[in-house]
């Protein structure tokens, strides 16, 4: 019988990647701040002129935003593309790159976390 590619505990350390530690909440902390900021100010404050704040969040989530773009341009979704594939591009590229962040801390860190075993004390 074959063995699943993900099992539960692929899931278990991608999500702790993800959302277990300092780096990844404190980037999705941020993308969050931002969110409220844009949203506040696209429904509740009038602007004479177009306001940019929304691209704040396509700089917290470039580059990868703009791959999903380009490969939804590649299967046929142009500039009118529906709105949901722009929210749902943006919402995966925060995940992906916060997972991005927290292996990296992890890898600066040195080991692979928390994995029940006690490292040798150096004398």
């Amino acid at each position: 019988m074959n063995k699943p590619v993900l099992t539960k505990q692929h899931l278990h350390t991608l999500a702790r990647l993800t959302f277990g530690n300092a780096t990844s909440l404190v980037y999705l902390g941020v993308v969050a701040a931002t969110a409220v900021f844009v949203t506040v100010d696209t429904l509740f404050i009038a602007h004479e002129d177009a306001s940019f704040a929304g691209v704040w969040l396509f700089f917290l989530a470039a580059p990868t935003v703009f791959v999903f773009f380009a490969g939804g341009a590649m299967l046929g979704a142009d500039s009118a593309a529906p709105d949901w594939l722009f929210y749902l591009a943006l919402v995966v590229s925060v995940l992906v790159q916060s997972l991005a962040l927290g292996w990296f801390a992890r890898l600066l860190r040195g080991g692979r976390g928390r994995t029940g075993r006690t490292r040798p004390r150096s004398a």
